[in-house]
C-alpha cells in the first residue's frame, strides 16, 4: 500500500541543508514500512538497524557517538556499505539514549549521510530525562493512512483524483458512492493492518479481530514503558477518551475519569498518551484572535484517540450499523465524524483548536488559523445543516468564511461553505 509521507520524504532527502531525521508515530502506524519502502524506492542500498534488544549495538554507542567510528561498525551490522547513496535507518532509537545523542554527529560531521530514526515511544523516553540533540534534527510524523490513502488501497485513486481536483459539478453525481466509502473508513479506520484486511477478506469481522489485537498490544504497553501505578492510571484515560467523546459536551472531566479526580492525578498519564501519539489533545479557545495558539487555554480540551477505527473498535461501535442509512454518522452523538474531520485536517498538517466560552452552550467544533485568517469549522453528523453554535460565532466574530463539514454536498453561499466530508483534507489548498 502507498503512503502519502513518501513524497515528504523524498523532498527531505533532495533537501541542501538536510539533518537526520526522527519519524515519529503511534506504534504500528506503518514506520518501518514506510522507511524500508522509501530506501527501497529512492536509495542503492538500505541500511536498516533495529536498536530494541541489541546488545552489540548497546554496547557501540556506549563507547562512541561519532560516525567515524560508527559507521564502519553499522555497516558490518547492516551488511551494507554505509555512504552517500545509502539510507541508515535506526529504528526504536529511545531504547539507546547515545544513539539519538550521535544524531547531532551525523549532523555536524557527515551532513551527507542520510539517517531516518524512528522510535514508537521516543516521547515518552524524551520525557524521562533522555538527551535530546536539539537543533540538529528533522522532526516527520505518520498518521494512520488517511481517508485518501485508503481509496488508493481500494484500488480507488481515480476517485481521489476527482476528489482531490474538486470538480464539485463531477463530484455531486459521485457523492453518495464516496459517502459509502467515508462509512467504510469509519469502521475500519487507518490501521495499514486493518486495512489489508479488509482489501482482501472486504469482511469487516476479520478487521475488528486486527483491531482488539492492536488494542490488546498498546494495553500491554502502557506497564512495559510505565510504573504499575502509572499504567493504571495510562489504561483509566485511554478508556474514558471515548466515552467522553460521546457526551454533548465533548470536554474533558478528570471527574469522569474516576470520582474525585483531579488534574495532577491524571496529567502525566494524558501527557503519557501524547507522547506515544495515541492520543490527540484539542484544546479551547475563547478569543478567537491571532495567532490562535496565543489564546490556547491549556487547562480545558478534548481528547480524541488517534484512529477512528480503533476508536469503533473500542467504543463497540458494530460493524451492521454501515448497513443502517445514516446510523453511523449519528452514534455516540456524532463523534465519529468529528474524529473523522480531526484526522484528515492532521494528516494535512492542519492544527485545530475548538471555542468555547464559560456560561454558555454554544460551542464551535474547529477553529483553525490558515494564512492569518481564522475559520470556524463546524461539523455535522447529517444533512441537517442547522447550526446554532455557528450563527452565535459569526454574528460576535464576524468571520470572513465558515465551514459546515457533513454528509451534503458542496455548496457555497455568502460567506459559508458547505463541505462533505470527504473535502475535510483539500479544504484550504
Amino acid at each position: 500500500m502507498e503512503r502519502d509521507i513518501i513524497n515528504q520524504l523524498l523532498v527531505w532527502k533532495n533537501k541542501e541543508t538536510r539533518q537526520p531525521l526522527i519519524l515519529t508515530g503511534a506504534r504500528q502506524v506503518g514506520k518501518t514500512w514506510v522507511m524500508q519502502e522509501f530506501g527501497k524506492k529512492y536509495f542503492k542500498n538500505t541500511a536498516y538497524l533495529s536498536l530494541d534488544n541489541n546488545p552489540a549495538l548497546k554496547d557501540l554507542f556506549e563507547r562512541t557517538v561519532h560516525p567515524k567510528d560508527l559507521i564502519p561498525f553499522l555497516s558490518a551490522e547492516a551488511g551494507v556499505t554505509i555512504d552517500k547513496d545509502t539510507l541508515l535507518i535506526l529504528d526504536e532509537i529511545q531504547e539507546i539514549p547515545k544513539a539519538l545523542t550521535s544524531l547531532k554527529y551525523f549532523c555536524e560531521e557527515t551532513p551527507k549521510i542520510h539517517v531516518i530514526a524512528a522510535g514508537s515511544t521516543l516521547g515518552v523516553s524524551l520525557h524521562s530525562g533522555v538527551s535530546f540533540p536539539v537543533g540538529k534534527v528533522e522532526f516527520m510524523t505518520l498518521y494512520p493512512m488517511s481517508f485518501y490513502e485508503f481509496l488508493d488501497a481500494l484500488s480507488q485513486t481515480n476517485l481521489r483524483k476527482v476528489i482531490e481536483n474538486k470538480n464539485y459539478e463531477l463530484l455531486n453525481s459521485f457523492h453518495d458512492k464516496i459517502i459509502d466509502i467515508v462509512k467504510q473508513y469509519i469502521i475500519v479506520g487507518g490501521m495499514p493492518e486493518a486495512v489489508k484486511e479488509f482489501v482482501k477478506s472486504q469482511s469487516f469481522i476479520p478487521v475488528r479481530n486486527v483491531q482488539n489485537k492492536i488494542l490488546q498490544s498498546y494495553e500491554k504497553d502502557f506497564s512495559k514503558y510505565s510504573s504499575a501505578e502509572m499504567a493504571i492510571r495510562i489504561s483509566l484515560v485511554w478508556k474514558a477518551v471515548p466515552a467522553q467523546l460521546a457526551k454533548e459536551n465533548r470536554r474533558f472531566i478528570y471527574g469522569a475519569v474516576r470520582k474525585g479526580a483531579r488534574a495532577r492525578d491524571f496529567e502525566v498519564a494524558i501527557q503519557w498518551l501524547m507522547d506515544s501519539s495515541l492520543i490527540y489533545k484539542v484544546s479551547r479557545v475563547s478569543v478567537p484572535n491571532l495567532p490562535l495558539k496565543s489564546y490556547e487555554d491549556f487547562g480545558i480540551f478534548k481528547l480524541f484517540m488517534f484512529d477512528i477505527g480503533l476508536l469503533c473498535a473500542i467504543s463497540g461501535v458494530s460493524e451492521k450499523i454501515i448497513l443502517e442509512k445514516n446510523a453511523i454518522f449519528k452514534e455516540f452523538k456524532g463523534k465519529l465524524t468529528e474524529q473523522f474531520v480531526l484526522q484528515e485536517m492532521l494528516t494535512a498538517g492542519i492544527k485545530p483548536f475548538y471555542w468555547s466560552v464559560n456560561n454558555s452552550q454554544a460551542e464551535i467544533d474547529f477553529i483553525i488559523q490558515k494564512d492569518n485568517e481564522i475559520f470556524p469549522i463546524e461539523v455535522k453528523s447529517s444533512t441537517n445543516l442547522q447550526a446554532k453554535s455557528l450563527k452565535v460565532y459569526k454574528e460576535k466574530f464576524q468571520p470572513k468564511k465558515s465551514l459546515r463539514i457533513s454528509q451534503a454536498n458542496y455548496k457555497s453561499e455568502k460567506n459559508t461553505v458547505d463541505l462533505p466530508l470527504y473535502l475535510t483534507a483539500v479544504c484550504f489548498d
